[in-house]
Formats: structure tokens, sequence, C-alpha cells
């Protein structure tokens, strides 16, 4: 088979299993309605807490994270058992377009982050480290979610030119580019102080998009 197709068939197999809703097919199987009338109509973890049921919202974040890092470990083992570095960050990129745009329910997703931290796990530890610490301490500076997020997700950048391979570190690339752009408008707001910060109130209609 040609690199190519390999490489095409792990993008695809990653947006499979990264298009895998676990925010709305929790939410449900809790009784709690279909996640995508509450605030942002977002499916990922951020907007699954404004329900108001941390451990539902705490299991969305892990499985979608989960679901990045099976996509870049499964790849190589079902298209290119020698292990080729390029399969996983094909897989991992797929990951994360799945999630953002599921073809179950219209090509309306998440945002990208939590299934990015996953499949920063999979493809270099150090990585995901990195990456998470950052968005811990961003959050607990500014007391804003997106921005620890967007913060983690450069400094993650960073660390991939700094101490992985170039496949993972293009795959890193592409996937935080793309998160930041599915960000626009939380940079907009931060950029304009309008973003809230953790722990303000806002009704469920009202809220700002999430970030997961």
């Amino acid at each position: 088979m040609q690199p190519s197709v390999i490489l095409l068939l792990a993008l695809l197999l990653g947006y499979l299993l990264g298009s895998i809703p676990f925010g709305l097919i929790l939410t449900r199987a809790a009784g709690m309605g279909d996640i995508r009338t509450i605030g942002s109509g977002n499916i990922g973890a951020t907007n699954v807490l404004r329900t108001g049921n941390k451990k539902v919202a705490a299991a969305t974040l892990l499985l979608d994270a989960l679901k990045g890092a099976v996509a870049v470990w499964v790849a190589p083992l079902l298209l290119d058992p020698s292990g080729l570095l390029a399969v996983g960050a094909a897989a991992a990129v797929g990951a994360v377009l799945g999630h953002c745009h599921p073809v179950w329910l219209g090509f309306r997703g998440g945002k990208g982050v939590a299934t990015s931290l996953g499949v920063f796990l999979a493809l270099s530890w150090p990585i995901f480290v990195i990456t998470a610490l950052a968005w811990l301490v961003v959050a607990k500076l500014s007391r804003i979610s997106s921005a620890g997020a967007l913060g983690g997700m450069a400094v993650g950048l960073v660390a991939a030119w700094a101490l992985a391979p170039e496949a993972v570190a293009i795959a890193v690339t592409i996937i935080t580019l793309y998160v930041y752009a599915r960000h626009h408008s939380n940079i907009r707001r931060l950029l304009n102080g309008t973003e809230p910060r953790i722990g303000e109130g806002k009704t469920p209609a009202a809220g700002p998009e999430g970030q997961l």
C-alpha cells in the first residue's frame, strides 16, 4: 500500500474515532437531554459542566481525550505495524477534526482541546505534560478557562518543535492552529477584555462558547 494511502486511511480512522460524541451520549444517558440545547450548544466537557453535573463533565473530558489517544495508538497497529510515526500523527489530526466536525451531528462538534490533549499524550507524553501544566498555570493566574486552554496549546507547540520528531511537531502545529481558529470568538473576547472568568455566573442560554 502506498504511503500516501496509508496516511489518508489513518486520517480517516482518526476522524471516525474522534467523531464519537461522548458529551451528547453521556448527557442523554444521564437523562439530561440534548447538550446541544444548553449554553453554547457545544458537545465538549466545558458545556457539559453547565448542566451542573461535574461527574458527567469529567467523564466527557476523559473520554474525549481517550478517543484521541486511542486513534494515535490504533492507527499504526492496523495500517502500518512497523510503527511509522507519521501514521499516528495523521490519525491525531483526524481525531481532532472528527471531534470538531462529527459527521453524525451535521459537522457541529466541540473545540478540540480535550481531544488534542489525548493525542499529545499518545504522540509524546512530555508534550502532554508540558501542555497540561501550562494550561493549569495560565488558567489559575488568569481565572479564564479559554486563556488556559490557548496558553497551554501555544506552550505545547513550542515544546513539540523543541523535543519531538518532525512528524509529531507538524501534527501539533496543524492541531494548534486549528484549535486557535475554533476559538476565534474567545480570542476576540480576550482581546476586548470581555471573556468571562471561571466561576462567573451565566445563564445557560447566555454562556460563552465552551473550550473543549
